[in-house]
């Protein structure tokens, strides 16, 4: 990394951006999970920012970044390309500073967010949908900028956002007295990543930094693995948050000098982590939310003993989501099976199924059938929900033996995707 990206990100440039925010933007708490704990054998601690007054840590550089452009600036209002999280700090952040702005989000955001953003910002904000990514967003709001000669607020490649995303480091160390031996933040963009590792390499060297991405939009592990800042082709969307191609220029370069491993998470897992939290804990994470307390889990043999924070980045999760957080936390922990099933077209076939074939804990879930006479057997899809995953191998020999088998489904993503 260049001397000069690394020095323009200073700890004053971060102490500076803590005093401008003041006033504004929450002093989140950092809290102790006693359930994850006494599950981990370890110390561990939530950075709450989902309790921000936008309900992420984004506020932080959008304000810092605002606040600080002259009156000549904002006089042609700013513009800003968001997922969701980005868009309601710039909104917020407007609407207390009395600037206009024009945010761009893709069409495939959550709606929940949308109408936060116009909420937060109201007559000051002009939301546009536009595209499937975060990525056709920032295309649009770069063009608008141009023509109406605008500022673009980045998400995350910018020194004052960084800056401003830093000061969720600053928090966490003042409210520890006591070393941390690991601490794990969502990457998407980096700019939270950046900013917080600045913190801790300058005054907590010996804390492990492990940025958290999502299995489908690993674009800071592809990129370290070869070499240069690369651009995925596709990316899977579930995770918003942290859905990007590609990441910052300067924050692949932060990340890359300042992070000491990378994780990918798959999607799965990060829905049973939203559902543990919200049964266990009453807490509501959105998916990148989750991305860092996922994380536990699979680096749950090296923090024995240990104590560790999870940045708990945002909580602005679409309640229309959460069936299929569900479903795909089911799939994830071996608990839901779709099949084919043949059915005999007789009468007492399905109670044949039922009685001789599920197991006394087994439940049917999804049932689809349809009885064509012209047919010795007639095929229904199935969707069966198991009390352990130990039970699986018994079901589907049980299925063998009495002549129901079909097609197993869940290994069939061409025609799974059209059930979850």
């Amino acid at each position: 990394m260049s001397e000069t990206i690394k020095n323009s990100i200073s700890l004053e440039k971060i102490y500076k951006a803590q005093q401008s925010i003041k006033g504004v933007v929450e002093a989140t708490p950092l809290v102790f999970m006693k359930n994850f704990s006494e599950y981990y054998q370890a110390n561990i601690y939530f950075k709450r920012e989902d309790l921000q007054v936008v309900r992420s840590y984004k506020i932080r550089g959008a304000f810092n970044k605002i606040q600080g452009l002259s009156k000549d600036q904002l006089k042609s209002g700013i513009v800003c390309a968001s997922a969701g999280n980005h868009a309601q700090g710039v909104a917020y952040a407007c609407e207390k500073l009395e600037v206009n702005a024009t945010i761009f989000m893709p069409v495939t955001t959550p709606h929940q967010k949308i109408d936060q953003v116009r909420m937060f910002g109201g007559k000051y904000v002009d939301v546009r949908l536009f595209g499937d990514s975060f990525d056709d967003s920032q295309k649009a709001a770069d063009e608008f900028c141009i023509a109406k000669n605008s500022i673009f607020v980045h998400p995350f490649d910018d020194l004052e956002v960084i800056a401003g995303q830093g000061t969720v480091g600053l928090e966490i160390l003042n409210d520890s007295d006591y070393p941390i031996d690991y601490l794990f933040m969502p990457v998407g963009g980096g700019g939270l990543a950046s900013g917080v590792g600045s913190v801790f390499k300058a005054l907590s060297p010996s804390t492990k930094l492990i940025g958290v991405e999502p299995k489908g939009a690993p674009s800071l592990t592809t990129s370290l693995e070869k070499g240069l800042n690369t651009t995925l082709t596709e990316i899977e969307k579930f995770v918003d948050g942290a859905a990007v191609k590609r990441m910052g220029e300067i924050t692949f370069e932060l990340c890359k000098e300042f992070l000491d491993e990378t994780d990918t998470i798959c999607e799965g897992l990060i829905c049973s982590t939203i559902l543990k939290v919200y049964n266990e804990n009453a807490m509501v994470v959105e998916p990148a939310g989750a991305l860092s307390i996922a994380a536990l889990e699979q680096h749950k043999d090296k923090i024995k003993g240990k104590t560790v924070v999870c940045v708990v980045s945002g909580g602005n999760n679409d309640i229309t989501r959460m069936e299929e957080m569900k479903e795909r936390a089911l799939f994830y922990e071996g608990l839901k099976h779709y099949f084919i099933i043949k059915f005999p077209q007789r009468a007492g076939a399905l109670k044949e199924f039922v009685v001789d074939v599920l197991g006394p804990t087994d439940d049917i879930a999804y049932f689809e059938y349809t009885k064509k006479h012209n047919r010795d057997k007639g095929p229904a899809v199935i969707g069966i929900e198991l009390e352990s995953k130990d039970d699986f191998q018994p079901l589907v020999e049980r299925m063998r033996q009495k002549g129901f088998l079909g097609e197993y489904l869940n290994e069939n993503p061409e025609l799974f995707q059209f059930l979850i």
